[in-house]
Protein backbone atom coordinates (compact mmCIF):
# COMPACT_ATOMS: atom_id res chain seq x y z
CA UNK A 1 0.00 0.00 0.00
CA UNK A 2 2.89 2.54 0.94
CA UNK A 3 4.41 1.17 -2.63
CA UNK A 4 1.79 2.41 -4.54
CA UNK A 5 1.56 5.78 -2.86
CA UNK A 6 4.89 6.11 -3.08
CA UNK A 7 5.74 5.59 -6.38
CA UNK A 8 2.61 7.59 -7.38
CA UNK A 9 4.25 11.15 -5.59
CA UNK A 10 7.21 10.49 -7.34
CA UNK A 11 5.89 10.37 -10.73
CA UNK A 12 4.27 13.70 -10.15
CA UNK A 13 7.06 15.11 -9.12
CA UNK A 14 8.78 14.05 -12.35
CA UNK A 15 6.06 15.39 -14.37
CA UNK A 16 5.56 18.97 -12.78
CA UNK A 17 9.69 19.49 -12.95
CA UNK A 18 9.33 18.47 -16.90
CA UNK A 19 6.51 20.81 -17.34
CA UNK A 20 8.15 23.92 -15.22
CA UNK A 21 10.99 23.36 -17.38
CA UNK A 22 9.27 23.14 -20.58
CA UNK A 23 7.28 26.40 -19.52
CA UNK A 24 10.11 29.41 -19.10
CA UNK A 25 11.44 29.88 -22.26
CA UNK A 26 12.57 32.94 -22.14
CA UNK A 27 16.34 33.46 -21.38
CA UNK A 28 18.57 35.10 -18.37
CA UNK A 29 19.08 38.14 -20.58
CA UNK A 30 15.75 38.55 -21.63
CA UNK A 31 14.50 38.65 -17.83
CA UNK A 32 16.68 40.98 -17.19
CA UNK A 33 15.88 42.94 -20.11
CA UNK A 34 12.47 43.57 -18.94
CA UNK A 35 13.50 43.99 -15.49
CA UNK A 36 15.73 46.89 -16.41
CA UNK A 37 12.87 48.48 -18.51
CA UNK A 38 10.59 48.40 -15.89
CA UNK A 39 12.79 50.34 -13.50
CA UNK A 40 13.39 52.73 -15.99
CA UNK A 41 9.27 53.23 -16.96
CA UNK A 42 8.88 53.63 -13.01
CA UNK A 43 6.64 50.38 -12.33
CA UNK A 44 8.63 49.01 -9.97
CA UNK A 45 9.37 50.71 -6.92
CA UNK A 46 12.64 51.54 -5.68
CA UNK A 47 13.57 50.73 -1.46
CA UNK A 48 10.84 51.39 0.91
CA UNK A 49 9.60 54.19 -1.00
CA UNK A 50 6.46 52.04 -1.84
CA UNK A 51 4.19 51.84 -5.10
CA UNK A 52 3.41 56.00 -5.48
CA UNK A 53 5.88 58.95 -5.58
CA UNK A 54 5.08 60.93 -1.77
CA UNK A 55 3.73 64.68 -2.56
CA UNK A 56 6.22 66.92 -1.21
CA UNK A 57 4.98 69.64 -2.47
CA UNK A 58 6.50 72.80 -4.37
CA UNK A 59 10.12 73.59 -3.09
CA UNK A 60 10.99 75.72 -0.31
CA UNK A 61 11.89 79.37 -1.23
CA UNK A 62 13.23 80.39 1.93
CA UNK A 63 17.03 80.61 1.93
CA UNK A 64 18.91 78.00 4.37
CA UNK A 65 20.54 80.89 5.92
CA UNK A 66 16.88 81.94 6.95
CA UNK A 67 15.96 78.55 8.18
CA UNK A 68 19.09 77.91 9.79
CA UNK A 69 18.41 81.61 11.82
CA UNK A 70 14.84 80.75 12.46
CA UNK A 71 15.49 77.34 14.19
CA UNK A 72 18.77 78.52 16.16
CA UNK A 73 16.37 81.46 17.28
CA UNK A 74 13.29 78.41 18.38
CA UNK A 75 15.69 77.13 19.81
CA UNK A 76 16.75 79.92 22.45
CA UNK A 77 13.25 80.92 22.82
CA UNK A 78 12.21 77.06 24.39
CA UNK A 79 9.76 76.64 21.32
CA UNK A 80 12.27 73.44 19.87
CA UNK A 81 12.57 70.70 22.84
CA UNK A 82 15.96 68.86 23.52
CA UNK A 83 17.01 65.45 24.00
CA UNK A 84 14.37 63.23 25.03
CA UNK A 85 11.68 65.92 25.89
CA UNK A 86 8.69 65.55 28.18
CA UNK A 87 5.38 64.70 26.18
CA UNK A 88 3.10 67.62 25.38
CA UNK A 89 1.51 69.22 27.84
CA UNK A 90 3.83 67.95 30.67
CA UNK A 91 5.70 70.72 32.38
CA UNK A 92 9.64 70.45 33.14
CA UNK A 93 10.11 71.49 37.18
CA UNK A 94 13.86 71.24 36.93
CA UNK A 95 16.07 68.94 38.99
CA UNK A 96 14.83 66.29 41.34
CA UNK A 97 15.45 67.33 45.05
CA UNK A 98 14.81 63.81 46.13
CA UNK A 99 17.66 61.45 46.99
CA UNK A 100 18.11 57.76 45.98
CA UNK A 101 16.43 56.71 49.27
CA UNK A 102 13.17 59.01 48.72
CA UNK A 103 13.17 57.47 45.15
CA UNK A 104 12.55 54.11 45.98
CA UNK A 105 10.37 54.23 48.97
CA UNK A 106 8.14 56.43 46.71
CA UNK A 107 8.09 53.85 44.07
CA UNK A 108 7.55 51.15 46.55
CA UNK A 109 4.84 52.65 48.24
CA UNK A 110 3.22 53.30 44.61
CA UNK A 111 3.75 49.82 43.58
CA UNK A 112 1.70 48.71 47.13
CA UNK A 113 -0.61 50.97 46.18
CA UNK A 114 -1.37 49.66 42.63
CA UNK A 115 -0.44 52.60 41.10
CA UNK A 116 2.02 51.27 38.78
CA UNK A 117 1.20 48.40 36.83
CA UNK A 118 2.96 45.04 36.45
CA UNK A 119 3.67 43.01 33.83
CA UNK A 120 2.21 43.12 29.81
CA UNK A 121 -1.32 42.93 30.57
CA UNK A 122 -1.54 47.00 31.91
CA UNK A 123 0.55 47.62 29.26
CA UNK A 124 -2.25 50.00 26.64
CA UNK A 125 -1.37 49.67 22.57
CA UNK A 126 -0.57 52.84 21.01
Amino acid sequence: MVLPASLLALASVQVFAQTTDAASTTSRAEVKAETRAAVKAGTIPKGQSGSEKADTGAPSTTPRAEVKADTKAAVKAGAIPKGQAAPEGATQTGPSTANRAEVKADTKAAVKAGEIPRGESNVTKQ
